[in-house]
């Protein structure tokens, strides 16, 4: 890359963990130019690095679903930053096999971001603007942005990074709302949290349903009893009294996650030796270029062989053929296998994630999938892949969710206390019907009533264009700068996070990072998808355009 004196112009809209990843890796790339990179920076929220996900603010009810010794993010050299990897900034070793929460990684990444800019002033001049921006317009100068108050631009580049932005609630959703204005009822989403926390103060003694059973859930929980003055003691937990009388957490297919393994130890039982994480790599290239189905069954062809491995080295026997079948049931209908009550499903997954009990077929396969999840970006996130193709291999990814996004093993642990003690029944939580009445819903399963005069809703939206609320992304969108994916997925874009219009052709200086393009990526829910190579490509690739 030529010398250049040129000053660049860059906006970036939202500034979160990705924000704070595309910057670090733009200033690695221009570390041997002369640009100037003038950045500016626009959220809201102050925490910048951190973003609302892992906001210092929160309360410690939320966790991470990977300990700290899996956090790893350990800053790029020629950065020359003081902060290390999140374990060396946490420098406790107790911590090591810990779930930290998303508290203390957002300070981290605070601090990081801080870092990052005041090291390098001479080269970066960054302005952090409190500003949601709601309207984008190109011009032959470069792109403005506007916000209810203010114009500003012109830029040479826009990056957005805007996590997961506002959505409108799907029908059932929307539905439950209309229906709690017009009655004593109570609707309300999972996060944030200290809003939650306000709302829950009201909801002694009353019955809440949450939808969804995932991660989202364990944090409402915790919520709703240690954040009420509950207390988890010598395996049981201990009513405060300012917590809801009862629970009823309902999803689609009833189950909890299953939990991870508890240590280090415990987990390298399931890592993958070099030559079946390299028989996946040429899966995963094999499937990208074949059709929808074929792609996915490639795939998993590839998972066979080390979870045989594993469950013989575990005494587990079974055959090449038994776990061909399971596969084929999660290709069908993920979580069609399972026959197990919740209760009894939730006792033995922990019991294989503490080691006292021996793994099944589909808890190897989730952490195997979770151990293969940086191979499976590298080889779909650059690659140009028919949209049903790359459908299908996200709906699969998406699936085994249930197993490699597993919760820790503490929080399985306090939901079976919580079974225990009667404050959370999983009675309605094979995605019930639901009806309402005077004050509130009742949740029925086979011949199973429940009653709840609240529900919180646990489920994070689908990154669907359709259902947007957020005003940048519809002003995109009626100016015919973006296009969907596929249905259900997010927005089309180039691997260097260029979005494609309507027309197929990219936009020349208009670039979307992270969720949002769920389908023309992969595995993006994850804090390692926001430093790295999705970054490095953006960022060499508006070096390219622009020198």
């Amino acid at each position: 890359m030529s010398e250049t004196n040129r000053d660049l112009r860059i906006a970036i809209i939202g500034l979160g963990p990705r924000a704070l990843g595309a910057i670090e890796a733009l200033i690695v790339a221009s570390r041997d130019t002369d640009v100037t990179l003038h950045i500016d920076g626009f959220d809201p929220l102050k925490w910048a690095g951190a973003g609302p996900n892992y906001s210092p603010e929160q309360t410690s009810n939320c966790l991470l679903n990977i300990p700290t010794r899996e956090v790893g993010l350990q800053p790029a050299a020629a950065l020359n930053l003081a902060i290390g990897d999140f374990e060396d900034w946490l420098g406790d070793p107790a911590e090591y096999d810990k779930f930290p929460t998303r508290a203390k990684l957002g300070a981290y990444l605070a601090e990081r971001f801080t870092q990052v800019i005041s090291r390098h002033a001479k080269g970066v001049l960054f302005t952090q603007k409190a500003e949601r921006i709601t309207e984008l317009h190109s011009s032959d100068d470069g792109i403005f942005l506007r916000s209810e108050e203010e114009r500003f631009g012109p830029y040479d580049e826009v990056l957005l990074t805007l996590g997961q932005p506002a959505t409108k609630p799907d029908d059932q959703l929307a539905r439950w709302i209309a229906h709690a204005a017009e009655s004593g009822a109570d609707v309300c989403a999972a996060y944030p949290d200290r809003k939650l926390l306000d709302r829950a103060q009201h909801w002694a003694d009353r019955t809440v349903a949450i939808r969804g059973l995932g991660l989202s859930t364990m944090d409402v929980l915790r919520m709703l009893t240690i954040g009420r003055g509950g207390t988890f003691k010598d395996g049981r937990y201990i009513r405060s009294g300012q917590e809801p009388l009862r629970i009823l957490p309902f999803s689609l297919n009833g189950q909890p996650p299953a939990p991870k393994p508890q240590t280090e130890k415990l987990d390298r039982t399931f890592d993958l030796n070099r030559a079946e994480l390299d028989a996946f790599a040429r899966a995963l290239e094999a499937g990208t270029k074949q059709a929808p189905s074929d792609a996915v069954v490639t795939i998993c062809d590839a998972l066979v062989p080390p979870t045989f491995r594993i469950l013989h080295a575990q005494n587990r026997k079974v055959t090449a053929e038994d776990i061909q079948a399971w596969l084929r049931l999660e290709r069908a209908d993920p979580g069609q296998q399972e026959t197990r009550a919740p209760v009894d499903a939730l006792r033995e997954n922990i019991a294989i994630a503490t080691g006292e009990a021996p793994p099944g077929i589909g808890y190897v396969i989730g952490q195997i999938w979770r151990k293969v999840q940086n191979a499976l970006r590298r080889g779909f996130n650059p690659t140009a892949i028919d949209p049903d193709t790359a459908a299908a291999i996200t709906g699969f990814d998406e699936g085994i969710k249930r197993y490699s996004y597993g919760p820790p093993v503490r929080s399985a642990q306090e939901l079976l206390m919580l079974i225990e003690a009667k404050m959370v029944s999983l009675v309605a939580a094979n995605y019930p019907d639901i009806e309402q009445t005077d004050d509130g819903w009742i949740l029925i399963e086979g011949d199973t009533e429940v009653v709840a005069s609240v529900i919180v809703d646990a489920v994070i939206p689908p990154a669907n264009l359709e259902q947007l609320t957020e005003p940048l992304f519809r002003s995109l969108y009626q100016q015919g700068l973006v296009s969907t994916f596929s249905d259900g997925l997010g927005l089309r874009t180039e691997p260097d996070g260029r979005l494609i219009g309507p027309n197929g052709e990219p936009q020349k200086n208009l670039c979307l990072l992270g969720r949002m393009a769920l389908g023309s990526v992969i595995a993006v829910d994850s804090i390692h998808d926001c430093f790295g190579a999705s970054a490095n490509r953006w960022a060499h690739q508006l070096l390219a355009r622009q020198l």
